[in-house]
């Protein structure tokens, strides 16, 4: 039971936590998407189920799997291809892929895997169905995979310190929801019981692409993977500048899952003491999460950096960790650290108490769209400018560096991209991030005697969008990020990183500023270890 008698801890100022600088260190919580699927899917002991299979020895052909949740069942049909090594890419314009999934609503009969098998392998280019509610492809990690088939055709078992390195077998390039190409509308599933949460179908997707991918290898390798090696095998991801405009453009969402996570963490600080059984969770989590850093290395020796003066930060506050009598004393022994550290410690503290927080993922999602009240005339706009953008004010939009960004859209694959305003053609067809440099020429043009809004926009319909954003923002303060997205510092990756937490990733891999690797589901339970007792892999490690 929740500690009623604590009083309510004020939540952490947006100034604070939406700084591009602390969004990029925010870690996987368990109100991630996937982590509340899975933990629901826990709950109902739900299993996966094979329902189709037609694999050759090599690897290739159909299979089709079927899983319980909320009173709906459904269906991921997986196509397996033989893809040549020169066709196989990461990137959104590629056209082959080693695998190509849809999830169907319900059983998939014969017939409807067939025609999802004629229609996923060409993605964008397929045509598809209100039933289809997700659609995926994904490319084997070549290393991971042959390593793997090779150690079971052997009779033994892949090399733990590459499962720990890699982490997946395959990555998925793009799993897409939403009405996307045709697929299910969001509103068609989104009242349903464990697919009401952002993200919980493409979630849902992911964690059983996962089982294929596990079946698969064993299917072509002849033998059983060890269930502790399998468990740790999760899906990986590759994720650009595609994801990144996503909590520009959709504030309220970003609003919800911020408060939540701020919420989540308050609550647990208002605790007016900490149990043993709660401090010796505390310290089992904080060696844990040791673990976690010293296996997690990336290529980039500038993201690889901060991850090691983590690991040693993250060592130096073990003792005060150790220490703490209070959760509260705990939080205020880690003021004066890095925000990487702070991150880190908030993705721990809610993971301590779960009859805390549980229940706020049922706030994360977005039903009714923006509900703002209107201003009363000019002289509320600006008030409300001038509490809330002083940070977007202060911006010299005149220099250089402070505007050298644009976002576009590309006319090829629609996908968003970034440019360089005075090296590169295209800023006439600049996207609408530049949210504070809006808002801050909406503040220069108001007048200095109030006017009804409507006035206004007659003779400055430029600014509408602005004093939407502003507006926004007076209702939902966690609705902007605090940041100018089109200055020369702006890292995209920093913007990916806080939408991946979310969705609950691990081992973020960035490949340079504006794109990523990361990993799904690894730790979690297999297809049949779906019970209540087994929602407990935050942060996994592979015991030695």
């Amino acid at each position: 039971m929740k500690d009623h008698a604590a009083p309510p801890m004020p939540l952490r100022a947006p100034e604070t936590v939406l700084r591009l600088a602390r969004m990029g260190q925010m870690m996987p919580t368990r109100l991630s998407f996937l982590r509340v699927l899975v933990r629901r899917l826990c709950a109902e002991r739900a299993e996966v189920r094979r329902i189709h299979w037609d694999i050759c020895d090599q690897g290739y052909g159909q299979a089709a799997y079927a899983i319980d949740l909320g009173g709906h069942t459904y269906s991921l049909v997986a196509i397996s291809n033989d893809l040549p090594a020169d066709q196989r890419s990461d990137r959104v314009i590629a056209t082959a892929w080693d695998a190509a999934f849809v999830l169907f609503d319900g059983i998939a009969t014969p017939a409807e895997i067939a025609r999802i098998a004629t229609q996923a392998p060409k993605q964008e280019a397929g045509r598809f169905e209100p039933r289809d509610l997700v659609l995926s492809r994904a490319n084997k990690s070549v290393r991971m995979w042959n390593a793997t088939v090779a150690a079971l055709q052997a009779g033994g078992q892949p090399d733990p310190q590459m499962i720990r390195d890699i982490g997946y077998l395959m990555r998925t390039t793009a799993v897409y929801g939403n009405g996307k190409f045709g697929i299910a509308d969001r509103y068609l599933i989104a009242d349903r019981p464990g697919l009401d949460g952002p993200f919980a179908a493409e979630m849902l997707a992911v964690f059983m692409i996962r089982h294929f991918t596990l079946d698969l290898v064993q299917h072509v390798g002849g033998a059983p993977l060890d269930p502790s090696l399998a468990r740790h095998l999760g899906i990986g991801n590759a994720t650009g500048l595609g994801m990144a405009p996503f909590l520009v453009n959709h504030p309220v969402l970003l609003h919800n899952w911020i408060q939540a996570r701020e919420t989540a963490l308050a609550r647990v600080l208002a605790r007016n003491t900490m149990t043993e059984v709660q401090h010796a969770r505390l310290q089992s989590l904080a060696r844990r999460a040791q673990k976690h850093l010293s296996d997690w290395h990336v290529p980039a020796d500038d993201h690889d950096a901060i991850l090691r003066q983590l690991e040693a930060d993250w060592a130096a506050f073990l003792p005060q960790i150790e220490a703490a009598t209070s959760f509260a004393m705990l939080w205020d022994a880690a003021a004066d650290q890095t925000d990487t550290l702070q991150e880190l410690l908030t993705a721990l503290l809610i993971e301590l108490c779960p009859e805390d927080v549980d229940d706020l993922c049922h706030d994360m999602a977005d039903h009714h769209g923006p509900l703002i009240a209107p201003f009363a005339d000019t002289d509320a706009v600006k008030s409300a400018i001038e509490t809330h953008w002083q940070w977007a004010l202060d911006c010299d939009y005149h220099n250089a560096d402070d505007c050298r960004r644009f976002w576009y859209v590309s006319a090829a694959k629609l996908e968003p991209r970034l440019g360089d305003r005075f090296m590169e053609p295209g800023a006439e067809l600049e996207t609408p991030l530049d949210i504070a440099r809006r808002v801050a020429a909406l503040h220069a043009d108001l007048p200095d005697t109030a006017q009804s809004v409507s006035t206004f926009t007659e003779t400055h319909p430029r600014h509408t969008h602005a004093i939407n954003r502003v507006a926004l923002l007076n209702r939902y303060p966690y609705a902007e990020i605090r940041d100018n997205l089109i200055a020369a510092t702006c890292r995209p990756i920093d913007m990916l990183r806080c939408k991946l937490s979310f969705f609950g990733a691990t081992k973020f891999d960035p490949k340079s500023d504006l794109w990523t690797r990361i990993t799904l589901a690894q730790g979690a339970p297999l297809g049949d270890e779906l019970r209540p007792e087994m929602d407990d892999w935050w942060l996994p490690v592979m015991e030695r």
